[in-house]
């Protein structure tokens, strides 16, 4: 039934019948497919939880795919999605992908309870902690501009290969793949698996 479920809803978005740029499953997901959109997205420099510094272009180094998480550490839906980038990030890190999470309108001391004593297995650093900076966010203006019209916008996915961004400059690269909302996990390991020139899996 569930395997029927997922079918069904996978066709849904497949087939555009998406509501605000994503689809709301009967167990209060938020799943969205990958698209092409032109967000002109932009390097950045935010702390860790612990305040150090991390520029984005020097992270991406030589990795071959990132995934850029925006998230809320209180929001439902990324924690839906987060066991999702877990399991993927810890599948393919060795394989040249590699994931940086940007905490958004929640505390730092509030994105350490959400990891744990153990923390996050990938590297998290926080854009705002405010939820009245809602508008005020780069991740909002993506959000935007790639027609996500959710309040809050978590999680929110930006794919990008390193080796394609610009080299210098503010501007990273004009057009990235978005998800807007959750992941569709079978989706996104296609995707991963074909961009890190990976054969398909046979099941």
């Amino acid at each position: 039934m569930r395997k029927f479920a997922f079918a069904a809803l996978f066709a849904l978005i497949l087939t555009g019948l998406t509501f605000g740029g994503f689809v709301r499953a009967n167990d209060d997901h938020e799943y969205a497919p990958i698209q092409e959109s032109a967000i002109k997205y932009k390097n950045w420099t935010f702390k860790t939880l612990d305040g150090k510094p991390v520029e984005f272009r020097h992270w991406a180094g030589d990795k071959k795919l990132v995934l850029v998480v925006y998230y809320a550490p209180w929001c439902g839906n990324w924690k839906y999605e987060s066991a999702v980038v877990s399991k993927l990030y810890d599948k393919y890190k060795d394989k040249g992908f590699d994931v940086i999470a940007v905490n958004e309108y929640g505390t730092a001391a509030e994105a350490k309870t959400f990891f744990g004593e153990k923390g996050a297995p990938y590297t998290v650093v926080v854009e705002s902690e405010d939820r009245a900076k809602v508008g005020e966010t780069s991740h909002f203006n993506y959000r935007r501009v790639s027609g996500d019209t959710r309040t809050w916008g978590s999680p929110y996915n930006v794919f990008l290969e390193p080796a394609k961004l610009a080299k210098e400059g503010d501007l990273l690269t004009e057009r990235a793949s978005i998800v807007n909302g959750e992941l569709i996990e079978a989706e996104a390991e296609k995707f991963i698996r074909e961009k890190l020139g990976l054969p398909a899996e046979t099941k």
